[in-house]
Order: structure tokens, then sequence, then C-alpha cells
């Protein structure tokens, strides 16, 4: 490290170090492919290390790397800087406090910069925490003034933004930091897709839970992320023991091999009386539990297939565990029919 006018700032040999290591890790990752991205690191007031154009990120060697001040003059380096290093210059005129920036297209959250969706819903304590609120810049054509322009509202105010259509762009006060934040941006994304479009199912924090995780937030110096919306009735209060809906009953289906039963915990699953919801019955015999009610054959090998009486145990008796499923699959079909 070295220290100019009391501000502590990589040496060129750190910068170069950290940027062929983010690289890597970068392209390890699969925020990048082919030559994607970038990453530019500050080495003084008036001075940054930059990866340059053209070039895989995960095969950069020190010697590729571009010094240039912070109007884009190169100062050292044979190589050619990317034509998106004016969104990094931008980020270190409009806040003086970054040391470092990465830009990459992470498949989530690029899939979320392209459907114009921010990251925003606080389901992630360490989301609300560390990265915040992540908001979409408007399209700018790549390379040009207009990236720089897109970005500059947001660098005093959010840890990372997506760009619309393209990528993600994080910064922090070294290349660590920048990078963490990138991988935040890319795991909190995919959370985001998972609970919301695959699960199906999402539990905001309550406002007052997100209210204390801001206030931690202060206490680790970070001041900057923007508040989440938030929900007014905490819905993550109670502990979950089961997902099972309640007309689910305990079943012996130990005359069956290869099947296995459904059990609550607790719950006994042979024999009558407590933990069993087949009622008394012979040990071995075999239910079908359906909307609440169980029908019990008679002993080991005897299955009512959904939907039959107990009568129907005396049919089932004898019969091989491949009939008495091909009678359950049929009568489920018929009852699919019929609706």
């Amino acid at each position: 490290m070295v220290t100019i006018k009391g501000v502590k700032y990589m040496s060129d040999f750190e910068a170069k170090n950290a940027i062929i290591d983010i690289g890597r890790r970068m392209y390890a990752r699969g925020f990048v492919a082919a030559n994607d991205g970038n990453i530019s690191c500050k080495v003084g007031p008036n001075a940054i290390w930059a990866t340059p154009t053209g070039v895989s990120k995960g095969f950069m060697k020190p010697e590729m790397l571009v010094k240039l001040d912070l109007t884009g003059k190169v100062l050292q380096g044979s190589s050619k800087p990317s034509s998106e290093i004016k969104m990094h210059l931008r980020v270190y005129e409009e806040n003086p406090q970054v040391m470092a920036v990465t830009h990459a297209h992470p498949p989530i959250a690029t899939a979320y910069a392209v459907a114009g969706i921010g990251l925003e819903k606080p389901i992630l304590t360490e989301g609300v925490t560390t990265l915040g609120v992540v908001p979409v810049a408007k399209y700018a054509t790549p390379g040009t003034q207009e990236v720089p322009d897109s970005i500059a509202p947001f660098v005093n105010s959010y840890n990372a933004v997506l760009l619309a259509n393209h990528g993600a762009l994080t910064w922090g006060k070294d290349a660590y930091e920048a990078f963490y934040r990138l991988e935040s941006v890319e795991y909190y994304a995919s959370l985001l897709m998972y609970t919301g479009n695959i699960i199906g199912k999402q539990n905001p924090l309550s406002c007052d839970q997100v209210q204390t995780l801001l206030d931690n937030r202060k206490n680790f110096g970070i001041t900057t992320g923007g508040i989440p919306p938030c929900v007014q009735e905490a819905t993550n209060v109670k502990d979950v023991l089961t997902n099972e809906p309640e007309d689910i009953r305990t079943c012996d289906v130990s005359g069956l091999k290869g099947v296995t039963p459904i059990v609550r915990p607790g719950k006994g699953t042979t024999g009558a009386g407590e933990g069993s919801s087949c009622g008394s019955r012979a040990a071995g015999s075999v239910c079908t539990c359906s909307s609440g009610t169980c029908a019990c054959g008679g002993g080991a090998g005897n299955a009512i297939p959904d939907g039959g009486s107990a009568a129907d145990a005396d049919t089932a008796i004898n019969k091989t565990k491949e009939e008495i499923i091909a009678e359950v699959v049929r009568r489920v079909t018929q009852k699919m029919h019929q609706n």
C-alpha cells in the first residue's frame, strides 16, 4: 500500500496482481465470456490500472494491463484500454472515495438487466446489509458516452447497478470489495429467480426487520445501498415443521417392498393406536389414504387403490405389486378424464 495526502492506495504491483486474480475468478465463475468485462483499480489521486481491450479476463498477464490518468490518457503499457473504460472513469469522477470498479455479464443478473427488473426485494439479510437495492440504468450503447452518463446518477447512492440489456457494474473501496459485490449481485439475482420463478414463493422481510438490518449496515460503515421496499407484517416468525397438508395421514405400506410411507414426525407407521390414522387393523395391513380417510387391506401385500373401499381388500389379495400399481394408475387416469 502507498499513502498519498493521507489516502491509502494499492501500489502498482498490488493493483496489477489484484486485477489478474479477479479476472481469473470472474472468468472461472462464468461472469464473462470470450473477451467480455473489464476491471480497474486506483493507485493514486489521478491514476488507475485497467484491463486491456480484446483479452479474455481469465488469461491476462501483468504486462497486458494499462495505466491511465482519470482523463483516459495512457501513462504506461503498450495495450489499448477497453472502450468501456469511460464508464470506470465516470465512477471515479462522481465518487472520489471509490478505489476500484468491476464490470461483467453474470448470467442471472444480466437476465434481470435484459428484462429491465432491478434487484430490490428484501428476501436476504446479507443482501440488504452489504448490497442493498440494485437499480437498472437505462439502455446505453456500449463504448459511447451514453454509458457513463447512464450510470452517473447511481454512483453515490448505491453499490452496484444493472446496465439495461448489457450487464452489471460494481464499485468499492478496493478491488476485492468491488468484485465481492459483483458476486453478491449474481447470488442475489439467483435467489430472486429461484424463489420468485421456480419455487414460486417468497417471504420478504418486514419493515421492522429491514430497519434493523439498515442500522447494522451503518455500524459496518456502509453508507450506500438504498432502502428496499418492505412488507408491514412479518411472515417468517414461525417455525416450519412440515409443509404437508393437514389431510395427509400415516399409513402402513410395509406389505409393498420399495414403497416409502408418508410419516409425520413423531408418529408411528404400523399398528393401531396413536400415530396411526388408519384405525385398528392387523399388523402388516396396507392402507391408502385420501381426503382425510384411510382404507385398509387385510394383510401384507393387500392394497386398496385410491378411491376404493374396504371391500376392495378382498380383490387385492394375492395381487402382485405391479398389478396393484397398474390398478392405481387406471383409476387415477379414469378420474382425470371424468374431471
